[in-house]
């Protein structure tokens, strides 16, 4: 948890004197163990590289032999931390609401090829066709983004994304979870503007919108460059010859400038990082949904999901290489320039979660372990880790 530069050191202490309290009700097997732990992991000095090391901390009061059987045998109330951390103070953007992220990390396993419940996880390579699947568990987090000039984040919940898990559906059900503890401990009420959750290509964003629309938040997520988005069809009008009306407008191709019709708004603004950044907007933008995939056990007509289509240019990236345009895609219509501009720019947000994944693995040790429990695991991560 972070706190503004002006909240005084006396209400920060209170705060987390009392997340120490309550943290310390959560485990019910091996408590003073995986309470003192946790105390090694965040007081020791440098990185942590085994946990044997931990054991020599002034904070951790236990033999190496108590360390690896709180490891092994302890847990802990995964429902009552998550509430705990939901009701610790968040994180606000500009105008005052709360903004999400999501994305996946990896805990790979390599040299394990017998632990349970192991997948193919996509490990990024430097250069093309670099990119390896290597087996490992993968880990849906969900954070709260801050703002300004930091690279802090509020992670809020973990979930394991096991083999046969659809991976937009423990989403959706991930992210419900987490606005519902958010909402039952006072950070959305009635008259707030929406949460904002933003995501990136490899998630489903319109099936997202459709499937958490009668909760309070808002979905902006990338789209690929090879998309193509329907414009509506206007007043529907019966055929002279009869049969179905049009349910489609024109279409609007990413890759194809000729396609584009005028955009409903236009904006440019100055940055210290990318130069100029211009986006362009179209309101009322569906994709074209067929009954197949997600959509295969729909009942009735497929819906159309609209919302505003954002494409962003700016003009260099750092090191001067050449940017490629961004699209983005809000379940919100209707959008000011205003709007846009805090869409786009909650997106890039979205990458301080990359440092947030870089810090728990290089600095409290979260993949150190090499465990062969996949709950030895979710202990790790939920818990000490």
């Amino acid at each position: 948890m972070s706190f503004p530069a002006d909240v005084p050191a006396v209400e920060a202490l209170g705060v987390l004197s009392r997340f120490r309290v309550e943290f310390y009700e959560c485990p019910y097997a091996r408590v003073d163990a995986l309470f003192e732990l946790t105390d090694a992991v965040l007081c020791t000095d440098g990185p942590v590289r085994s946990l044997v090391e931990l054991t020599l901390t002034a904070e951790h009061r236990r033999g190496h032999g108590a360390m690896y059987d709180a490891v092994n045998h302890g847990w802990l109330e995964p429902a009552r931390l998550r509430r705990l951390v939901a009701s610790m103070p968040l994180p606000r953007a500009a105008d005052g609401r709360t903004v999400l992220a999501v994305d996946v990390s990896n805990w790979l396993r390599p040299d394990a090829p017998t632990s349970p419940d192991l997948l193919f996880c996509h490990v990024h390579g430097r250069g093309r066709s670099a990119d390896q699947m290597i087996p490992g568990w993968p880990y849906s987090f969900v954070a709260a983004l801050e703002t300004g000039r930091t690279s802090w984040t509020a992670v809020l919940d973990a979930v394991r994304l096991g083999p046969a898990d659809d991976a937009t559906a423990v989403t959706a059900g991930q992210l419900r979870e987490v606005v519902g503890r958010l909402v039952r401990a006072g950070h959305w009420r009635p008259g707030d503007p929406d949460i904002l959750i933003v995501v990136d290509s490899g998630y489903d964003v319109t099936r997202l919108a459709y499937v958490l629309a009668d909760l309070p938040v808002e979905l902006v997520g990338r789209l690929r460059s090879d998309r193509v988005m329907l414009r509506d069809v206007g007043i529907r009008r019966s055929t002279p010859r009869g049969g179905q009306p049009r349910k489609h407008g024109g279409v609007l191709t990413f890759a194809k400038p000729e396609s584009w019709h005028t955009p409903d708004q236009a904006t440019t603004c100055n940055t210290t990082r990318y130069g100029t950044a211009e986006a362009l907007a179209w309101d009322s933008m569906h994709p074209r949904l067929q009954a197949r995939g997600p959509w295969l056990d729909h009942c009735g007509e497929l819906p159309l999901i609209h919302g505003t289509l954002i494409r962003l240019k700016i003009e260099h990236l750092p090191g001067d290489r050449d940017p490629k345009p961004v699209w983005l895609w809000s379940s919100r219509t209707g959008t000011t320039s205003a709007d846009v501009d805090l869409r786009w720019q909650a997106f890039l947000r979205r990458f301080d979660l990359e440092h947030t994944f870089r810090l728990f693995k290089q600095t409290p040790g979260w993949t150190v372990p090499k465990v062969r429990d996949p709950h030895t695991a979710d202990l790790r991560t939920c818990g000490p880790g």
